[in-house]
């Protein structure tokens, strides 16, 4: 039965590349090909879910050996990268029922998306979203892991831009892309590290090892991890993506911030339970992290007024509840918590647009007294404790300014240094400075003109104006020379600029980071 863990992802890949290439070549294009895209995508899932539901099976029945060695993907020098699946356990209790959802989801979005413009191209996303995340869950293997965790986030953002003439879907799908790819790096220094440290990038062999690493070093391995699955789960300082990820169709915003992707992050932390249990700071950061996100969601979506956004604050709440259960030790529970929360999220976003008949009739229940009547705390909470402004003030700008600085430098420095031709930009650059010359000469011609006075008055205002100037050029400029003027007059422009510059949030964060580094080394 190992065997079946091999077809479970890639069923759906198939179908994405039969989607693909039909609709690439016209084969499968408008209204007419709908059945063949939906046929497609339903036929694929139901396989994989046969699958996945009968190596569940085998696995209650103890006739699967626990992981399935498929072949060598990489190897160089002592970094060898297996293609291996994992058969037993709770990856194959996650699998089955992510693939139930799938199949729910597929069925679902057949009417849901009938007619759209994008149908096709959502059928091929989402086909590829369910391979990676089969891959994700099932793969033994950090770098597959990571392979899978990347092209789920990839889907994620093509369907939050699904109608990618708004605007705004566009603003939000680039802003959550953007802030998984921070998480992401976070992941990628953790698969460094266990093979630096451990020499081995498969999960069971790195859980193995944890006995035998120092302190220290299961802290960072788990503190890497930690970031990921952080980011990837919506937790605190992350948690404002989620909001923006709602833009995406109704079935995507259920398999993916509902159901199955978020719950991504939480996955990999009891992947990855005997590690961080050997690392105290970790699992206390997991407590810490947890309670925050869910009083956070808890504050905000008390002051949501529409559904969607209400949803996944309630959704991000719940999942800090999980993240608290694991640092507590109470990975069981979190476990149920996990495969609970994804049947219950996924009813309630797929029945969102439907939300106003189904609680016609029944009353609001009123906010606890406690908090009612805290004006503060309704002002925060509609304004969602400012995180994205501070996420934009401490982080964006600062590395866009970084960035736009560094560009500058390696053009006017670094490009001339090494006699690269001047492009036509420079050189339409280098006209128009000379053209603001000429027009600022002009400019102090026509000053010039201005100050000659006309009449009494504006001679006797020009007879002042001469006599300053010459004893300004007699006893101030010939007694200690107008080179020393200038250059005062230099140094002091070169003192403001640099300290403006030293002030700004882009040199500070680069000088902390230097300094972190230089610690680092000591």
């Amino acid at each position: 039965m190992d065997y079946l863990a091999i077809w479970i992802p890639l069923f759906p890949f198939i179908a994405a590349v039969y989607i693909g290439l039909g609709h690439l070549f016209g084969h499968i294009n408008g209204q007419q090909g709908e059945s063949l895209s939906a046929g497609a995508t339903k036929n694929a899932i139901y396989l994989s879910c046969a699958a996945a539901v009968t190596l569940f099976v085998a696995d209650l029945m103890d006739m699967n050996t626990g992981s399935k060695m498929v072949g060598e993907w990489f190897n160089s020098g002592s970094l060898i990268v297996n293609v291996s699946f994992m058969t037993t356990g709770f990856n194959v209790i996650v699998t089955a029922l992510f693939s139930i959802i799938l199949v729910v989801i597929a069925r679902f979005s057949t009417n849901y998306i009938h007619k759209e413009a994008g149908f096709h191209r959502f059928f091929f996303v989402l086909n590829l979203f369910s391979s990676s995340m089969f891959l994700l869950v099932l793969s033994g293997n950090a770098v597959a892991t990571f392979i899978g965790w990347e092209v789920a986030g990839l889907c994620s953002y093509l369907l939050i831009s699904f109608a990618y003439d708004r605007p705004i879907a566009a603003i939000n799908a680039t802003r959550v892309f953007v802030t998984n790819r921070i998480g992401d790096t976070g992941f990628i220094l953790g698969i460094t590290f266990s093979f630096y440290y451990a020499g081995t990038t498969d999960w069971s062999s790195l859980n193995e090892l944890a006995d035998r690493l120092s302190t220290p070093t299961v802290t960072v391995i788990s503190l890497c991890f930690i970031a990921a699955a952080m980011a990837k789960s919506a937790q605190l300082p992350f948690s404002p993506w989620l909001a923006r990820a709602m833009e995406g169709p109704t079935p995507s915003s259920a398999v993916f911030y509902g159901s199955v992707m978020i719950h991504a992050g939480i996955f990999l932390i009891i992947l990855l339970q005997p590690l961080i249990e050997k690392a105290p700071l970790a699992m206390g950061l997991l407590v810490g992290v947890g309670l925050l996100t869910a009083v956070y969601s808890y504050i905000v979506g008390l002051t949501q007024t529409d559904v969607k956004s209400s949803l996944c604050f309630a959704i991000t709440g719940q999942l800090g509840l999980m993240f608290l259960e694991c640092g507590l030790g109470l990975w069981e529970l979190a476990m149920w918590h996990l495969c609970a929360h994804a049947i219950v999220r996924i009813y309630q976003v797929m029945t969102a647009p439907s939300l106003l008949h189904y609680v016609h009739g029944n009353p609001m229940k009123p906010v606890s007294s406690i908090i009612a009547n805290k004006r503060w705390l309704y002002i925060a909470s509609l304004q969602r404790f400012w995180l994205d402004p501070i996420a934009d003030r401490t982080l964006v700008r600062p590395v866009h300014g970084l960035g736009y600085d560094l560009d500058r430098f390696d053009k006017n420095i670094v490009d001339r240094a090494m006699g690269d031709p001047v492009s036509s930009f420079t050189a339409i650059s280098s006209l128009t400075e000379l053209e603001k010359g000429l027009q600022e000469k002009r400019l102090n011609n026509l000053q010039s003109e201005f100050v000659r006075g006309k009449g009494i008055i504006g001679k006797l205002l020009e007879w002042i104006a001469n006599i300053m100037s010459w004893f300004e050029e007699r006893l101030v400029l010939r007694g200690i020379g107008v080179d020393i003027v200038d250059v005062g007059r230099n140094l002091g422009h070169a003192a403001i600029t640099f300290e403006q510059l030293i002030l700004k949030p882009r040199y500070l964060v680069l000088f902390v980071f230097i300094v972190l580094m230089f610690a680092a080394s000591i």
